[in-house]
């Protein structure tokens, strides 16, 4: 489904009345490779911000140095958030920062005042309401945001001009059933490993699957939310309930899809780069999909060390303090400690979490 052209795009408005699920592509300008690390941390912050306003679920995504995916959930009109004045003052800071964020609040306020002064008259405050449920469970929106919010820091960061996308962007709609959703899912969590970066998926941190095994609660939670509607691959017994479940249940699925496939003999056709066939026995049938305590440490470490802090207490705390204005107003201190092993100390700026996945 382009969405770059006018008869599609008004078939999707149609589709969209009734939400649904969406297998998203875009890719960079010519394909070149912009994504480094720096450029990966800022995608995926800006779309876990731009999710919590708009009230589109990201169930599972990747991205890659070129181009990413996305497997949404899009609510329908009756499910989707209704905002107040109230409530989206409190929101705005998912949407904008500094001067925007005071100039979007100082409206809301002024509006706000207006209407108290002049006995009930609410026309300005409904209206600048208005302006912003329009776009909420939008998946255009969310995208056009994304893509825009991206290119833009990214060509001031670089130095650069011009166009950084190479189309708007593409997406099928994908059916709310257990084998559709999955083949989607695991599609989108392997390539990484199909592209030869890693040996295993979870190993992969831009992705949803590497930020759940790397203990972030929000990933998990939408992977449970996709696990939720596709009970029916589990066979007959009780649906798995907690993380270390659901977890297990999900590297199995993903280990059988990876496997490598050698394709034909003498022309090679079919090929298709994986995982060897002794790991995907090991994993499924021996750990039944559970990762050993040392494995998701090590894991863990390679997560967070990497780009995040790492030392005393103390140290983690300064730099915290120094750096306050990245993270949100709950936030009240900086260092989380290391869990699974005596650590002698030290800490990590962001959480390890309750063990991974097994």
């Amino acid at each position: 489904m382009m969405c770059d052209d006018g008869w599609h795009m008004a078939r999707m408005r149609i589709v969209l009345e009734g939400g649904g699920n969406y297998h998203v592509v875009s890719r960079i300008v010519e394909r070149r490779f912009y994504y480094g690390e720096r450029e990966k941390e800022f995608f995926v912050g800006a779309m876990r911000r731009l999710e919590a306003f708009l009230d589109v679920k990201v169930l599972t995504y990747c991205v890659m140095s070129n181009h990413f995916h996305l497997l949404l959930e899009v609510p329908g009109p009756e499910d989707v958030v209704k905002l107040s004045a109230e409530s989206l003052r409190a929101r705005l800071p998912l949407l904008y920062s500094g001067k925007a964020l005071v100039d979007a609040r100082d409206e809301i306020d002024r509006a706000m005042s207006a209407t108290e002064s002049s006995m009930g008259t609410s026309a300005w405050i409904d209206g600048i309401v208005a302006r912003y449920q329009e776009r909420m469970g939008d998946l255009s929106v969310f995208l056009k945001e994304l893509k825009w919010r991206f290119s833009r820091w990214y060509n001031a960061d670089h130095d650069r001009v011009g166009a950084l996308w190479e189309d708007r962007f593409r997406s099928i709609l994908v059916q709310g059933d257990e084998h559709a959703l999955m083949t989607i899912a695991a599609y989108i969590e392997l390539n990484p490993l199909r592209a030869g970066l890693v040996e295993d998926p979870m190993e992969y941190r831009w992705s949803g699957y590497g930020e759940a095994m790397a203990g972030k609660k929000l990933a998990r939670r939408r992977l449970a939310r996709l696990h939720g509607r596709m009970r029916a691959w589990q066979g007959e017994g009780r649906p798995p309930i907690t993380w270390r479940e659901i977890g297990a249940a999900y590297r199995r699925y993903l280990f059988g899809q990876g496997e490598v496939r050698l394709g034909d003999s003498r022309t090679g056709s079919g090929a298709k780069a994986g995982i060897p066939s002794e790991r995907v026995e090991q994993v499924i049938d021996r750990e039944k999909g559970r990762v050993s305590l040392a494995t998701a440490l090590r894991n863990r470490v390679r997560h967070f060390v990497d780009g995040a802090v790492f030392g005393s207490e103390e140290f983690v705390d300064n730099v915290f303090e120094e750096e306050r204005w990245r993270f949100g107003e709950k936030r009240k201190t900086g260092a989380r400690k290391m869990r699974g092993a005596t650590w002698d100390g030290l800490s990590t700026l962001r959480d390890l979490g309750d063990g991974g996945g097994g």
